[in-house]
Order: structure tokens, then C-alpha cells, then sequence
């Protein structure tokens, strides 16, 4: 087992068992002769993609437009169904995509339930979740059986790609060892890789045929098999020296925007205390064209990779004893954040002789970011439970979500009315592309957590 994944740690549970992750079969019959060295064949062409989420779904589709055939596999039905009937978050030019391979006589995707389809390709990419729990610790459930799905039917030939974000030493722990212990040799009768997914959900800009890719193999041929079936998808694929050396890569460009996002966070804050417009700050000091990169302040960071790739290392180097003074608390700047906006609230209301107790506060905009119909880890979800918490009369309004769960369990649903009610405050949280200014602009008191609603009349900033 890797040296670098903490013991006392291996065994603990995860905390929750997202549902869209095969479930590991039966394994196989042995490799009939484990001393042969199987040929290469091209990787890429036949690829199975475990796991159809917000990165399987446009990985698969991407694949697709490269002439692949295509075997996407999740055991959620649901999931499944929501594809079939293009309700699948995505991007204009995945959907569009997904239209044309939905209606083709013979489909280059083929959806399906059932994990042991994958021996049918020549690439595995293994596309699953990995959130953190509630006590900020990584929840592993997802990935441990998703590979062990794989490795329990994997044969000889294939090239097995891992493109979740995990600890340092994952694809070792959960592929490499376990393939060995079924008597399929790496880099001789299969290949193995990390290749960390780089998808930014609403980004046309960033697709991923747009995007550079980097890659780590457990041996130098593992590197070449699965460069060659990335280079179907990206423009360009950089190769690292070893599975390790990708997997803190990854973990190294989202601490690096965790970081930053608190500095920004920060900035704001003091920004406020000076009677000065971070916004124009940031802007000023962005004209600077070396040394300097803008990040933005705002109500929390959510979403699948920031609020939680950065635990997956301070985890990892907690087993050691070892700290990262500078990550702890740019993460702790950062989960304080929501917090920062209730008494931001709080604060303004007093201000205006009232208190959050029976207070009409709206929110405005819940998701994560701008244009994706995705509430994971959302700053608002937490803003929400505090403001409920404290007796606030809260409701929010997005296009794009029609309920959210509050902290106690209580389903909170969008209105569809709240230009005709009156409310003490209204919360920016995100700034969706239908966004009301004119209505806005008739508030008695905004609070702008996006920091860009620069035009309105009474507008305050956290």
C-alpha cells in the first residue's frame, strides 16, 4: 500500500455513499496466462467512462465527437433517464451533441447500468464524485467502489485511466495493488494512469477540447497509452514523471485557487473598512501583466473541486503530523465565509432598527456559480440555514433550481412571485444571466455578496 495515505485512516468508513457509483461484482475468471504479454492496441477507440456526472457526461460526449464509440456506464437509473431526455446539465455545444447521439440509428454512447460492460473497451476512465464529509474528511465511498467495479473486471489490454481528485498515492492504493492481486501485471497486460479531470461546468471557453491535460502513469507506457487516448479530447496532453506526481498537480491548482479566492475574501473585507471598492482594486491591479492574477471576492466558494480538493492533502498530511499553516486557514477563511454574510445581514438590518427575527429576507440566486444548475457545497445553502436558524422569513428566487434543503431538513421552494412582496433585504448571491437589475434597483437595501452590481442606488457589499 502507498506510504503516503495515513493507516489509521484506511479503514474508516466514509460518511455517505453517493448513488450513482457501481457497485464492485463478482471478479472474473483469472487471466488465462498470466506470463503473456499482451499487444498494445490503440487506446481511445472502444473507451468505457464510469460514472456520468459533471465530468463523465461531457468527457463521453467529447470522446464521442472524436469518433469514439463510447460505453457510459452509472448505476443510477435516474441518472440515466435524465440523459436520455437531454435534462442533463450542460453546455449548448454538449447538448447539442447529446441531441445528434441520442437520435442516430447507432448510437456512439451507449448508456447502461451494468458495470461489466466495461470489458468491451480499451480505455477505462473512471469519472466519480469525491466530496468531503461533513467533518470536512474525505469521502471515499464512491471512488473505493467504483474501482473496485473496475478492477474486478478488467482484462488484459486495457489502458485504466483514474480522473477523480484523490489523495496523494490513490491510483497506486485503489488500482494498482489490487490489479496486481488478481495476477494483471501493470504496464505489461494492463496500463494504468492519473489524469485529473479539468471541466469547469458553464464554461464554454474551457471545454474540454480547449483544455491542456496532464497525465502520470505507473510506468513510462502506461504514460504513452493513456496520452494517446486523452489526446482524442484535448489540445494537449503534458506528461508527469509518475501517478503521484499528477495527483498533487491537480491537488496543487485548486489549493493554489482556495488560496487566492480567501486572499480576495480578504481584501474585501479590509477594502470595506477603508471606504474603498475592491472591485476597482482588484481591476487596477490586474492591469499589471506579469506577477499578479485577479481573483474575485464572494459569498463562500462551492461547487465540486474548491471547498473540498484543498481537505483531501491537509487529510493526508494530518496522518503524518505534519501541517500547511497556509492552506488551514485559507480554508478556514473559506468555510467561514457564508457565516460572514448572516452577520453582514444581521448588521444592515440593525442599522435599520430591525433584527433578523421576522426579518423578509430574499435571496437571489443559489447555485454555485453563474449559468450551471448545480447547488453542491453552495455558500446559499448555508446562508439560508443560518438565516432560518435565527427566524428570518427567507425565501430565494433562481431559474435554475426549484427547491433547496435547508440545515433541519426542510425543503425550501423558489418563488415565483417575490417582485410583487416586500422584503427588508435582498441577498445578491448569484448573479444568473436573467438577473432583475431594474427590480433591483427599487430595493430598500442589497446586499451584493457578488461585489459587481456596481449600479445600484442602495447597495451594500459584504
Amino acid at each position: 500500500m502507498s506510504q503516503l495515505l495515513p493507516a489509521a485512516d484506511r479503514s474508516r468508513p466514509p460518511a455517505v455513499a453517493p448513488a450513482t457509483v457501481p457497485h464492485p461484482a463478482a471478479p472474473p475468471s483469472p487471466v488465462a496466462d498470466p506470463a503473456a504479454v499482451v499487444a498494445p492496441v490503440a487506446p481511445g477507440a472502444r473507451t468505457a467512462v464510469v460514472g456520468l456526472g459533471y465530468v463523465g457526461l461531457p468527457t463521453s460526449l467529447a470522446l464521442v465527437g472524436s469518433g469514439a464509440r463510447v460505453t457510459g456506464v452509472d448505476i443510477d437509473p435516474a441518472r440515466l433517464d435524465d440523459i436520455r431526455a437531454d435534462r442533463a446539465d450542460l453546455l449548448d455545444v454538449d447538448r447539442e451533441r447529446l441531441r445528434e447521439t441520442m437520435r442516430a440509428a447507432d448510437p456512439a454512447l451507449r448508456l447502461t447500468t451494468s458495470i461489466a460492460e466495461i470489458a468491451d473497451a480499451d480505455t477505462v476512465l473512471i469519472c466519480v464524485p469525491t466530496p468531503v464529509d461533513r467533518h470536512l474528511d474525505p469521502d471515499l465511498t464512491a471512488l473505493r467502489a467504483a474501482c473496485a467495479a473496475v478492477v474486478a473486471h478488467a482484462r488484459p489490454g486495457q489502458t485504466i485511466v483514474l480522473t477523480s481528485t484523490s489523495y496523494v498515492g490513490t491510483t497506486r492504493d485503489l488500482l494498482v495493488e489490487p490489479l496486481a492481486a488478481r495476477g494483471l501485471r501493470v504496464g505489461q497486460e494492463v496500463w494504468v494512469a492519473f489524469a485529473p479531470e479539468r471541466v469547469d461546468p458553464g464554461n464554454d471557453g474551457h471545454r474540454q477540447e480547449l483544455t491542456p491535460r496532464v497525465v502520470g502513469g505507473v510506468t513510462p507506457d502506461c504514460t504513452a497509452r493513456a496520452a494517446t487516448a486523452l489526446a482524442r479530447i484535448t489540445p494537449r496532453v503534458h506528461r508527469l514523471g509518475s501517478p503521484e506526481a499528477a495527483e498533487m498537480t491537480k491537488l496543487l491548482e485548486n489549493t493554489f485557487r482556495a488560496v487566492n479566492i480567501a486572499l480576495a475574501n480578504e481584501f474585501a473585507d479590509l477594502c470595506r473598512d477603508l471606504h474603498l471598492d475592491v472591485t476597482e482594486v482588484i481591476d487596477g491591479a490586474a492591469t499589471k501583466p506579469y506577477g499578479f492574477m485577479a481573483f474575485q471576492p464572494g459569498p463562500g466558494v462551492g461547487g465540486h473541486c474548491i471547498p473540498c480538493d484543498p481537505h483531501y492533502l491537509l487529510w493526508q498530511l494530518r496522518g503524518q503530523r505534519r501541517e500547511a499553516p497556509l492552506i488551514e486557514t485559507a480554508m478556514r477563511g473559506i468555510s467561514a465565509r457564508p457565516r460572514r454574510v448572516v452577520e453582514r445581514v444581521r448588521d444592515l438590518l440593525a442599522g435599520a432598527g430591525r433584527t433578523l427575527l421576522g426579518a423578509r429576507v430574499l435571496l437571489v440566486g443559489v447555485t454555485y456559480k453563474p449559468g450551471v444548475a448545480d447547488v453542491r457545497e453552495s455558500p446559499a445553502l448555508e446562508i439560508i440555514s443560518e438565516l432560518v436558524r435565527a427566524g428570518a422569513d427567507v425565501g430565494f428566487v433562481d431559474d435554475l433550481v426549484a427547491s433547496v434543503r435547508t440545515a433541519d431538513g426542510a425543503t425550501l421552494r423558489r418563488l415565483t412571485d417575490h417582485t410583487e412582496r416586500e422584503w427588508d433585504l435582498v441577498v445578491v448571491h448569484t448573479a444568473q444571466a436573467d438577473l432583475d437589475e431594474a427590480w433591483l434597483a427599487t430595493q430598500p437595501m442589497v446586499l451584493d455578496a457578488t461585489y459587481r452590481m456596481t449600479g445600484l442606488p442602495r447597495r451594500e457589499v459584504v
